[in-house]
Parts: C-alpha cells; sequence; structure tokens
C-alpha cells in the first residue's frame, strides 16, 4: 500500500478462500456438496458446524458461488465474472448473509418469510446465509420451521453455527448437517508459509511452527496472529520473535525448567522460572508451556512418535523421551495433576506467579512414583548376585527390610518396650516370614534384621534378599516352620490357648487387643486353625478382629510364638444371660458355702432364717462388685491398656475412671 492513509484489509480476509480446493482441511465437505452439484442434488439447507475459523462461512460462500455463477465448471465457480465478486464481498442482492446474533427475534423472521416469496433478481437461486444461528430464540425458530421444510424450488438456506447443540432438533432434521473439523497444524503451517511468501517476508520454520500450534486448530487464529506477527517485525520472523509477542517462554528455557525438575533441584528451577519473568513471560502462558509440555512427555512415553507436540519443537522429541523415562508414567500423571489444579487456582488467585512457582517446586521434589507401585504390587527388583562388601551391609539389610515391609502391605510394626507394652516402630517388618536374608548360606528372620539395625550390629556379608509376593509370603512361613527355623515359645494345644490369648493381647496391637480383651477364650479346632469365641453382640470386638491388618498381626504373632503357620478365625456364641437367682446358688457353691436341702425341709429351714442375716449371707456373695452408681478410678500407672495409649499418643493422664455399675436390689426386682 502506497499511501499511508489508504484501508488495509487483514489476511484472514484477503486470503479468504474463492473455491472449494481453497478450503484447508474440510476435503470431506468440499468433495459431498460438488458431488451434489454436479448431479443436482442440492438440498434446500444445510447446517454447517465447527469451531471457529475453520471455513463454515466461507464454505457457504463458495457454495452460492458454485449454484449462482454462470460460468461454473464441473461445480467450481469462475470467480471472475461480477456474480462472483458480488458474493465474494458480501454485497450481492439474491446471497443475503444474516447476523443470527442481531436478527434473533420472531420479528426478523417473520421479514425474512415474507421475502422468501420474491424471486431473485439476477440469479437462479436465492441464497440465505444465516451466522450464528443458535442465537435466535425459540419462537425464531418456530416460525421458521415451516418455511424451512417447504421452501420455494429458488430458494437454498445455509446455517452456520459453532454450537449445535442450541440447535432444536427440529430445525436440526430438517437439514443436511456437515461437521468441520479442526485444521491440523501441518496444514496450517502450509498455508501460512504461502501467505509469507506472498507477502514478501522471510519467517523461520520454528516461528510457522509455534504460530501454527498457538492456532489450535483455526485458521482464521493462525492468520491474525500471523497478520499481527508481520508488523511486529522488520521483514525477517524468528521464533523469539513469536515468544516476545505471546509472552511465551522459549523451547530452550523450557527444557532447561524441567531438566532441572527431573533431577530434582527446586533451587534452579526457581532462578530459571525468574529469568523468565524477567523477560517479559506471563505467568499464565507459562503454565499453558508446562502442561503441554507434560502432555507431550505423555505422548512421547506412550511410545506415539507420529502424534504431533505441543510444546515444543519436533526437534526435542529426544530429550522428551529421555525426560519421560527419568520420570515414569505415574509421576507423569500426578505433574499433570499439580499442574491442572495450578491453573485452576490461577483464575481465583492474584498472585499467579506464585502459584506458578510453589507447582513447579513441588514438580521439582516428586518422586518416582512408578518405582514406588512396583513395590507395593509385589513386583521387586532384583538385587546382583555376589557377595556384598562389609561397608555395604547395612544398605542391603535395609533394603530387605524395606521390601518385606512391601510386600507384607506395611511399614509399622509393634515392637516390645522395656516394660512390656508395645508401641509403632516405622520402617519395621511386621512378619518374620515376610523377607529373610541369606548370610553365609543360612537363613536369617527379619526380626533378627531389625535387632541388628536397631543396635547398630556389625555389618553382614549378604548374597541376596528373597522376597515375594503374599503368596509368596505364606510358602516361605511354612517352610520356615518346617525347617524349625522360628523357636518356639508356646507349644500349640488346647491348654496353651488360654496363656497364648494373654500373649496376643499384649503383643498384637492396640486394636487388636482391644478385640481380644472381650473375647471369652480361644480354641484349637485343627492344628493348622484357632478360633477366638466372641459374643454374638460383641460388634465392636467382631469388626476390629475382622480387619485384615489385625488378623495378619495376631497370625504373625502366633507364628513368633509357636513357630506354626495357623488361620485365626471367629466363632459367635450365642450370649447367656442368667438371672441373680439363678446364679446366685453356683455362686455360693463355688465359695463352699452350704445349700439348704431341697423339697419341705429346705423351705423349712429358709423360714426359720431371719431376714437380717438373708441379707448379710446375699452381701457376702459378692464382695467385688462396688457401691450402687458409684465411679471407680483407675490407677493409670498399673493399667497396661492406658499405659500403652499414653505412649502411643504421647498424652497426660489426668484422670481415668471406671463406668458406673447399677446394682439391682431384690426388692427393687
Amino acid at each position: 500500500m502506497s499511501a499511508a492513509g489508504s484501508h488495509y484489509t487483514v489476511l484472514a480476509r484477503r486470503f479468504r478462500p474463492q473455491a472449494f480446493d481453497d478450503v484447508v482441511g474440510q476435503d470431506h465437505v468440499a468433495r459431498a456438496l460438488r458431488n451434489a452439484i454436479r448431479a443436482g442434488r442440492v438440498a434446500h439447507a444445510y447446517m454447517f458446524t465447527g469451531a471457529r475459523g475453520v471455513g463454515k462461512t466461507s464454505t457457504a460462500r463458495i457454495l452460492a458461488k458454485a449454484l449462482n455463477c454462470p460460468n461454473v465448471v464441473d461445480g467450481v465457480p469462475c470467480n471472475q465474472c461480477e456474480i462472483c465478486n458480488g458474493i465474494s464481498a458480501g454485497n450481492d442482492v439474491d446471497v443475503l448473509e444474516i447476523d443470527g446474533a442481531s436478527n434473533r427475534g420472531i420479528d426478523d423472521i417473520r421479514s425474512l418469510r415474507a421475502n422468501v416469496g420474491v424471486r431473485s433478481m439476477r440469479t437462479q437461486f436465492k441464497v440465505y446465509i444465516i451466522d450464528e444461528v443458535h442465537m435466535l430464540t425459540r419462537e425464531a425458530f418456530n416460525a421458521l420451521l415451516k418455511t424451512l421444510e417447504e421452501p420455494p424450488p429458488n430458494v437454498k438456506f445455509v446455517f452456520c453455527t459453532t454450537e449445535p447443540n442450541k440447535v432444536p432438533d427440529t430445525i436440526l432434521s430438517r437439514c443436511q448437517r456437515f461437521d468441520f473439523s479442526s485444521i491440523n497444524e501441518t496444514s496450517i503451517a502450509d498455508r501460512l508459509r504461502e501467505i509469507a511468501k506472498a507477502e514478501g517476508f522471510e519467517v523461520a520454520e520454528d516461528a510457522l511452527e509455534l504460530v501454527s500450534r498457538r492456532a489450535r486448530g483455526s485458521m482464521r487464529d493462525s492468520q491474525s496472529l500471523f497478520d499481527q506477527l508481520l508488523a511486529f517485525s522488520d521483514g525477517t520472523v524468528t521464533a523469539d520473535d513469536v515468544h516476545r509477542m505471546l509472552g511465551t517462554a522459549g523451547d530452550e528455557r523450557l527444557v532447561e525448567i524441567f531438566t532441572a525438575i527431573v533431577e530434582h533441584r527446586p533451587g534452579e528451577v526457581l532462578s530459571l522460572l525468574d529469568m523468565c519473568f524477567v523477560a517479559g513471560v506471563q505467568p499464565g502462558e507459562l503454565m499453558d508451556q508446562c502442561i503441554g509440555y507434560v502432555r507431550d512427555l505423555m505422548v512421547t512415553l506412550s511410545g506415539s512418535a507420529g502424534l504431533a507436540l505441543c510444546s515444543v519443537a519436533t526437534r526435542h522429541r529426544d530429550t522428551l523421551r529421555a525426560h519421560g523415562q527419568r520420570l515414569g508414567m505415574h509421576s507423569i500423571m500426578a505433574a499433570f495433576q499439580i499442574l491442572a489444579d495450578g491453573k485452576s487456582q490461577m483464575f481465583r488467585s492474584t498472585f499467579a506467579r506464585t502459584v506458578l512457582e510453589m507447582a513447579m517446586v513441588q514438580l521439582s521434589l516428586l518422586e518416582n512414583l512408578t518405582a514406588l507401585s512396583d513395590l507395593l504390587s509385589g513386583r521387586l527388583p532384583e538385587l546382583p548376585a555376589g557377595a556384598v562388601s562389609a561397608g555395604a551391609a547395612p544398605a542391603a539389610v535395609a533394603g530387605a527390610t524395606t521390601a518385606a515391609a512391601a510386600v507384607s502391605g506395611t511399614t509399622t510394626v509393634e515392637k516390645k518396650n522395656s516394660d512390656g507394652l508395645t508401641g509403632s516402630v516405622p520402617g519395621a517388618v511386621e512378619s518374620q516370614a515376610a523377607a529373610v536374608l541369606v548370610v553365609n548360606n543360612e537363613p536369617v528372620s527379619a526380626s533378627d534384621i531389625t535387632k541388628n539395625l536397631a543396635g547398630s550390629a556389625a555389618a553382614v556379608g549378604a548374597k541376596s534378599v528373597v522376597a515375594g509376593n503374599a503368596h509368596e509370603h505364606a510358602e516361605a512361613a511354612k517352610v520356615l516352620a518346617s525347617e524349625g527355623s522360628v523357636a518356639p515359645i508356646l507349644e500349640l494345644t488346647e491348654a496353651n490357648c488360654g496363656p497364648l490369648l494373654k500373649e496376643l493381647i499384649r503383643t498384637a496391637g492396640l486394636a487388636a487387643a482391644a478385640g481380644l480383651k472381650n473375647a471369652r477364650g480361644m480354641t484349637l479346632v485343627t492344628p493348622s486353625r484357632l478360633e477366638i469365641l466372641l459374643d454374638q453382640d460383641a460388634d465392636f470386638a467382631k469388626k476390629a478382629l475382622d480387619a485384615p491388618d489385625n488378623r495378619t498381626k495376631m497370625e504373625s504373632e502366633i507364628l513368633r510364638l509357636t513357630g506354626k503357620v495357623v488361620a485365626v478365625g471367629l466363632r459367635l456364641m450365642p450370649v447367656n444371660r442368667k438371672t441373680d437367682s439363678d446364679s446366685r446358688p453356683e455362686e455360693s457353691a463355688a465359695v463352699g458355702e452350704q445349700r439348704p436341702p431341697e423339697g419341705k425341709a429346705g423351705r423349712d429351714a429358709a423360714a426359720r432364717t431371719p431376714p437380717a442375716r438373708q441379707g448379710k449371707e446375699t452381701r457376702r456373695e459378692a464382695p467385688e462388685v462396688p457401691q450402687s452408681n458409684m465411679i471407680g478410678e483407675v490407677d493409670a500407672s498399673k493399667d497396661p491398656f492406658v499405659r500403652r495409649v499414653v505412649e502411643a499418643f504421647g498424652a497426660t493422664v489426668v484422670k481415668v475412671t471406671k463406668a458406673p455399675v447399677v446394682r439391682v436390689e431384690e426388692s427393687e426386682a
């Protein structure tokens, strides 16, 4: 343009498609319309749907030119005649373009219906192109129904919308619908390259790739951004120009940030972020780039080599693959969740930079979750065979302990304190059969490993660690029991069930002990099965002992105490509800008191007993029962349960009381 005051037409309008072949990325639509024109099967109404800037209105104009151009050949308009030029400029009297957002009322549709019957002035067809048709009101749609279904033979309707879900089904069913797809980045870059050549600009390939990625499938968005970029540059466009204009970070800087994240260097991550902000990078744009980078990590790690990247240039694909292998798929998914949460917080926060910094530092502290998942599922890495030096033995012992804890499903067990109570020891092995350390061809139990670690014992020359899943754990336990490697403390017999129950209350853990205290006893059903006897209404005890963790602890303790692999079950017993009159004779017999003879002689003897003496004897039957409705205190230093609670929670005892016991006298009953 020579004159400074002359009118400038933007690229999106000057390079608008003028034929079906010029519409980029919509070959399926162009082919269907051209074939319909050739065969004379053009419908009376079309519905063009799709995202913004993908060619809906341009295709509607091309269709109008193909229907009305006198020089059309094989469905292709000449674009030289007066009719084609008028339709391209949007001022033809027979092709009416209506904005559905500003002409959305029922009165506008009534005016349209009144003019539909008027024949076209110079063309064969009168074409109505209604853009953003979803903005019409419900009344306007209803008023259009009859005309749309049976228009005059020389009238065609073309509706364009970005939200077809808002168009009534009664309208959609009367139209032939074509869905316009998003345009791929390669096609956008090729079109921008043609425009740059026509405009006389030299544009770097990285810059074209950045603009095409930024357009996100919209040709008009890419052309508008490219128009702005050409005005920003001085004849040569580079990728740095695109980043400065958009407020985004360069590919190299983004790769440096994630390299520091992968290598767990949060300080360097913050320094790189500060350099980005000083250079004019916007926090929101950088957050979008990081989310795109994490997506590219997932794509490359999944093996999708043909899928386009959305954060950096294609030449960085090998770097992305290396970063993805270092992180692992589980860590990549967690990183995406962290960044997505940070992005949502930016919309509600005034300190976007701090939100971004927090999210990126959190990523740099993220461990490899894939290895953690493998440990929890029992897929443990095999250690190399061979002797380990004395200095490395503690590490091998610690690895065996950790592996055993992972297989058993927990990392805490109960250990004995000096006073006989139990406490939680993080990182210890719960079961002796969970892992075996082979030292000089001799098995060493996991409890010995834990004791050696706690006591800082001398290093042991370890060869290998044998660990497995739950099934292998049970098999290893059977082997240990059969070979006698677990020294029994109690013999597993019916006579020892009582002492075994007391020992379990003391060592099986706080939750299991609470349930065991309510048990009537234990019985040995078979040599490999023990059953705990509970009242049917002991719901709390049943729930506590049914928990898998508590059952595992009890079975592990039984293995340690008896050297036998035993399954623990529950047996619910009927509640024995005896009255005072039923229980009193047995109690008196238990303490050696003489019972009166039965029959008439007994009744006479009872009648001769004074009432005061009868009450005195009754009170002697249960001397341990406290007074009626009195609350008794508990000595915290002597009660094992209270002492364990104090040790577990670090509590301070103020007062411990027993629940009141209400005695019912015979006279009240």
